[in-house]
């Protein structure tokens, strides 16, 4: 257990705290939930920076990181779309790319080859949480503009899911074909 896992640990708890505050019918409940949300977002810069910088990269990391920020994201999606603050549709379209590309990482496996995280799936994932925490502020707000922001934002996020889904399938299905 490294420093960097711990981060990564405490963003799962985060991610399930945030989820409870952001159900809660109360102004001060959702602004602490959104407060949990971006601290959480920063454990998952702050956890690959310091596990790369002093070679603290393990398996358990490797797996648990990539869990974390689907915990953190989707959990919150869920939420999002059971106030109808987001169209179930776009929570659905993620909810199948991280399927698919989880079930290539699990093929994958499967064949001692690993499909690491590209470019895309990590810039994805950011604009994912920037989405997200524009979405929730524009919310506890009520701010019309802002939420248009965060409704295009979602939809850019959108875009960069169905892109660097079909990157890792792509990549892993010639990874899988040698």
């Amino acid at each position: 257990m490294t420093f960097p896992t711990y981060l990564t640990l405490l963003r799962i708890v985060l991610a399930i705290i945030s989820t409870v505050f952001f159900m809660l019918p109360y102004s001060w409940a959702k602004i602490t939930a959104l407060v949990i949300f971006i601290i959480a977002s920063l454990t998952d810069r702050v956890d690959g920076y310091l596990a790369r910088k002093y070679k603290q990269v393990t398996d358990l990391g490797a797996f648990l990181d990539p869990l974390a920020d689907k915990m953190l994201i989707n959990l919150t999606f869920l939420v999002f779309v059971f106030q109808s603050i987001v169209p179930l549709w776009v929570f659905a379209v993620i909810l199948v790319r991280d399927f698919a590309v989880d079930g290539m990482r699990m093929m994958a496996a499967r064949h001692k080859t690993t499909i690491a995280a590209s470019f895309y799936g990590k810039l994805k994932t950011t604009i994912q949480m920037v989405a997200l925490i524009i979405i929730a502020f524009a919310n506890i707000i009520q701010n019309q503009p802002l939420t248009i922001i965060g409704d295009i934002i979602l939809y850019i996020a959108l875009a960069l899911t169905v892109f660097s889904g079909l990157d890792y399938l792509i990549k892993g299905r010639k990874l899988l074909a040698k």
